[in-house]
């Protein structure tokens, strides 16, 4: 079994026929890996994980997700494939409970995701203010919590590839940590991460492969080692800024 997840190859897309937003995007996510993706707004980040969710078709190249062209799946069948989003936005269910919100997934497909009752369990003791409120509306949440909850949403139905946008945005120092530390648990379990977070620094150290984002290119690519040290020079340098 190949240690690659997902690849794009060559990849154009964008939301008007003449208006490119990615142009010829090659990047790969491997299993029990952070693949960190830099850049600022507007490069094309949000996109990027719009075209593999199927919100965007491609024009031109390939999203392949263990072998499979993912190009005719529809965004709500990606959990069948074992593809989990956290976007930036959130994406519960205001007026349904905390219980409902993170039993929702597995409802339908309770076969697909077996073990979920242990897991169940589990995100009810690791975040206990989940299971402090688990009867009240996930709407009446603070956002430290409800980003518990998206976390702990993905982590019942143990997707083999998470993408995750912008997590730690709008977040205490305290809370944006424990982010980080899920997502170490997340690798640790073998799934593969596709990380975005404006904390450019946070980003480089949980990445073993990162990618930097520039008007819709990549502009620069490499491991972890590449991009320690001076690293406020070398975005500056990729990303063509003026700081």
């Amino acid at each position: 079994m190949s240690d690659i997840l997902l690849e794009l190859k060559n990849v154009t897309s964008g939301y008007a026929k003449d208006i490119d937003v990615l142009v010829d995007i090659n990047l790969e996510i491997r299993r029990g890996h952070v693949a960190g993706l830099i850049g600022l707004n507007g490069a094309g980040k949000s996109t990027l994980i719009k075209t593999i969710c199927g919100f965007i078709a491609p024009k031109t190249g390939e999203v392949i997700f263990e072998g499979s062209n993912l190009s005719t799946v529809k965004p709500h069948q990606l959990i069948d494939y074992g593809i989990c989003c956290i976007p930036q936005e959130s994406s519960l269910f205001p007026f349904l409970s905390v219980e409902d919100n993170l039993l929702l997934p597995v409802q339908s497909r309770k076969s697909s995701f077996i073990g979920w009752e242990g897991r169940y369990e589990e995100v009810l003791d690791l975040f206990p203010i989940l299971k402090q409120k688990r009867r009240q509306a996930a709407g009446e949440l603070s956002g430290g919590q409800q980003k518990q909850l998206e976390f702990a949403k993905a982590w019942i139905i143990q997707p083999k590839l998470c993408l995750v946008d912008e997590p730690s945005i709008g977040l205490s120092p305290k809370i944006a940590e424990e982010v980080f530390v899920w997502l170490e648990k997340f690798t640790q379990s073998g799934m593969g991460v596709l990380l975005i977070d404006h904390n450019v620094r946070r980003v480089v150290q949980m990445s073993q492969y990162l990618y930097v984002l520039s008007l819709g290119k990549i502009t620069a690519s490499g491991t972890q080692d590449m991009f320690t040290g001076d690293l406020h020079g070398q975005v500056k340098e990729w990303l063509g800024l003026n700081f």
